[in-house]
């Protein structure tokens, strides 16, 4: 129970409550991918070892008032999972339409669903970075946020700028935890 209620607090303090007005939904968000499962290994042309293309993703659960999507996808293992100093971002996507249901294997911008906005990663760039942990097992997660707003033209923003436009805003929320490990 203690866990439940810190990772309430947690989500609370880190994206405020959820929105007013905002519709109880008895589906769970849920996000998926063909190529791995959740804490499975992610394959190796979705990494810097292989063709670094993004996975193919899927999702649904989302909830009837969602306005937008908020994809972040990062590492919190960063350098190295035996003493990580930093979260490494690899992929920002937001105002991605409610309507849609998922990205296709290495999606390029101009096939994003319509609306659909970038944010830098850590490399200071647009697009997806696979990932590439200079030591040990890292764990990458992909996290969907269903939205009760469209996000202003936040400019190709940093995740903390996103994840400061969407405070209050959150009405539900799934991840997608996979691993990898350089060879």
């Amino acid at each position: 129970m203690v866990g439940i209620a810190a990772a309430v607090l947690f989500l609370s303090v880190t994206f405020g409550t959820p929105a007013a007005g905002a519709a109880k939904e008895d589906a769970t968000m849920k996000l998926t991918s063909t190529a791995f499962g959740h804490n499975a290994e992610i394959p190796k042309p979705y990494t810097c070892e292989g063709k670094d293309v993004s996975p193919p993703l899927a999702w649904s659960g989302v909830p009837t008032g969602a306005k937008s999507l908020v994809m972040i996808v990062d590492d919190p293992d960063a350098p190295n999972p035996a003493a990580p100093t930093r979260t490494w971002v690899h992929w920002i996507l937001y105002n991605i339409p409610p309507s849609a249901t998922g990205l296709a294997q290495g999606v390029p911008l101009r096939e994003l669903p319509v609306g659909t906005r970038e944010g830098l990663n850590d490399w200071k760039r647009t697009g997806y970075g696979g990932p590439c942990p200079p030591a040990g097992r890292h764990r990458y997660f992909h996290k969907l946020y269903a939205l009760d707003v469209v996000l202003i033209n936040l400019d190709k923003p940093i995740k903390a700028a996103v994840e400061k436009a969407m405070r209050g805003h959150v009405l539900a929320q799934t991840e997608l935890v996979g691993t990898y490990e350089r060879k």
